[in-house]
């Protein structure tokens, strides 16, 4: 057992359940918003499990499946470009965790949300910041929401593969900014996103 599923323990001497939640994409300037949340039994402990953003891409891949199988309950929430726009990134974001939230099975007795925000739940809910590393829940819903995410993207590469978005996953590369400046945009840009890339005139 490692500090991220003691750091779940010390909450579990209180709560039934605890689902984590965390998102995947708020940066990039293409794609959807991704979160994830999931339920463990409190015995399970996956010792790999760790921060997304720590672990290479085919090591996500992998433990996308062992996650899930060992997973009490999960559910996904995806936010697109369009409502991005209208709504903003960060409330963007929260509808993605609550829609998450929404579709896990199981009711939790606590949510621990990766960050410093919350979003609307009649369940206890408490914001960690880094969560993804220090708990072991969060840091499963990371890589559950990563790999959904790199999965939409480079599935959407393959209508546009002008972006390289296989590669770059709608991040702001130099590769994607120059076929953003030589292609235009497309429905999957976030148009709000643009501004600096499109001077002016």
């Amino acid at each position: 057992m490692n500090d991220l599923k003691k750091f779940d323990l010390e909450f579990l001497k209180h709560y039934d359940s605890i689902a984590g939640v965390d998102e995947a994409g708020r940066g990039p300037l293409a794609g959807p918003v991704v979160a994830a949340a999931v339920i463990f039994e409190r015995e399970t402990f996956i010792p790999e499990v760790n921060d997304s953003k720590r672990i290479s891409e085919n090591k996500r891949e992998a433990l996308f499946e062992t996650v899930l199988q060992n997973a009490l309950s999960y559910g996904i929430g995806i936010v697109y470009p369009k409502t991005i726009d209208e709504i903003n990134i960060l409330q963007a974001t929260l509808q993605a965790m609550e829609t998450a939230v929404e579709n896990l099975a199981i009711k939790p007795s606590l949510i621990l949300v990766d960050g410093n925000k919350v979003f609307k739940t009649t369940t206890e809910i408490r914001p960690v910041i880094k969560g993804d590393s220090k708990s072991f829940s969060i840091a499963a819903a990371s890589i559950i929401a990563k790999v959904t995410r790199d999965r939409i993207m480079r599935d959407l590469a393959l209508e546009f593969p002008q972006y390289s978005w296989h590669k770059n996953k709608g991040y702001g590369t130099k590769e994607h900014i120059e076929a953003i400046r030589k292609f235009g945009a497309t429905e999957i840009h976030r148009k709000s996103f643009l501004s600096k890339i499109f001077e002016p005139k």
